[in-house]
């Protein structure tokens, strides 16, 4: 095989591939050869995630992010067909729920300015509106919600997979083997390394291995604030059925829930504890999440608990939030990654835009110079206030 690309990505999941995807369907005429070391993406992130689709944030860039994404989402099936086959997503458009305590309203009350600002059609619920949402709710200790009718949730795995295959139509390459380092010369990145000594050059390299990706950027000396960081997810049954679908509904507690199915899925917001580790532990589900889910719904009172998976978050230890662009003194070397949990929200928006800045050498879709890795040096940080 030739070992010249004009665009190597590092990491075949959601990101890596929408950016893939999106760079040919614009119209990028060179060779792209996309890496991933995990062909059956066992223990990818894009998979394990929980699929939330939100546009409650609380920063500008997040809101647009999402809400281009979310429409990208909302035709996804059509757009991403192949020989009349489409790409379903499993789209549920139920709703996301953020609820509130009574201290908590002001704070949410800014949030709704802010997204309205940005097009979002947020509202703020009252606790009789809450119970039209979920007629089981315990409102006792709640005073309203921040709710997004046009949000919901989604099946990850087959959205990186419309992208992969689509990405493939194009003519973008997959090769499966993983990547042990950058190369460099000069301040500039020519290529990589691969596990088995073989070595692929190209003049633009984008990082978007995930929770991988800072231990590869670091080993070239081009360190970035993110940590691998394992989230638990559980599967849950119940013995009397809610008598609607939920929305993605999040707790004061930062215990989030959902339907997955007719059966449901929840987690938490766990300690900040960084390291590759796939395991779960039942007794987190018993200690941390059941009694919540108990109190806020009577009828998960009596869940049984029947599966549960570890993924992990790219975490960005200083603002939360993605990394995104060319890293400064080292031409062609772009980085995606940092998303802390909201990378599924964002792909499809990320992939357009680092398109842009690849091929034009500027955003045009959105301006995401935001997210820029000097932010960090220049101590310009993107604060968000609802990162669980």
């Amino acid at each position: 095989m030739n070992n010249k690309a004009d665009v190597i990505i590092i990491g075949g999941g959601v990101i890596g591939s929408s950016i893939a995807y999106n760079l040919l369907n614009d119209g990028f005429s060179g060779r792209v050869v996309v890496f991933e070391k995990d062909g059956l993406y066992e223990f990818a992130s894009t998979p394990r995630s929980v699929g939330g689709i939100r546009q409650l944030y609380t920063t500008a860039i997040n809101i647009q992010l999402s809400k281009y994404s979310l429409q990208v989402y909302k035709n996804f099936s059509e757009t991403m067909t192949i020989d009349q086959e489409k790409a379903e997503i499993d789209f549920k458009q139920r709703g996301y729920l953020f609820l509130a305590t009574e201290e908590m309203i002001p704070r949410f009350e800014k949030h709704l300015k802010l997204q309205h600002d940005n097009g979002i059609n947020s509202e703020l619920l009252g606790i009789n509106e809450l119970l039209e949402v979920i007629p089981e709710l315990n409102i006792n200790d709640l005073a309203g919600g921040l709710y997004c009718s046009e949000s919901g949730y989604l099946d990850p795995y087959s959205v990186m997979q419309g992208y992969i295959k689509y990405a493939k139509k194009l003519g973008a390459e997959y090769v499966y083997d993983e990547v042990e380092s950058l190369i460099t010369a000069r301040g500039k990145i020519t290529g990589i390394k691969l596990i088995n000594g073989q070595t692929y050059s190209a003049p633009i390299v984008v990082n978007c291995a995930g929770a991988w990706a800072s231990i590869l950027s670091e080993k070239a000396g081009l360190p970035l604030p993110v940590v691998p960081l394992p989230r638990q997810v559980f599967q849950f049954d119940i013995e009397k059925p809610l008598s609607k679908y939920l929305p993605l509904t999040m707790d004061p507690t930062g215990v989030y829930f959902r339907h997955e199915g007719e059966k449901f899925i929840a987690g938490y917001a766990e300690e900040i504890d960084p390291k590759i580790d796939f395991k779960w532990k039942r007794s987190s589900f018993v200690e941390h999440i059941w009694p919540v889910l108990a109190n806020r719904v009577t009828n998960f009172e009596h869940a049984k608990i029947e599966r549960g998976w570890a993924g992990l978050y790219d975490f960005n230890t200083k603002d939360h939030n993605a990394i995104l662009g060319e890293y400064p003194n080292m031409k062609g070397y772009y980085v995606a990654f940092g998303f802390s949990g909201h990378g599924m929200q964002q792909a499809p928006a990320v992939g357009k835009g680092l398109s842009e800045l690849i091929r034009t050498g500027k955003y045009d879709t959105i301006d995401m110079t935001p997210l820029r890795v000097e932010r960090f040096a220049e101590n310009d940080l993107v604060v968000e206030d609802a990162i669980y």
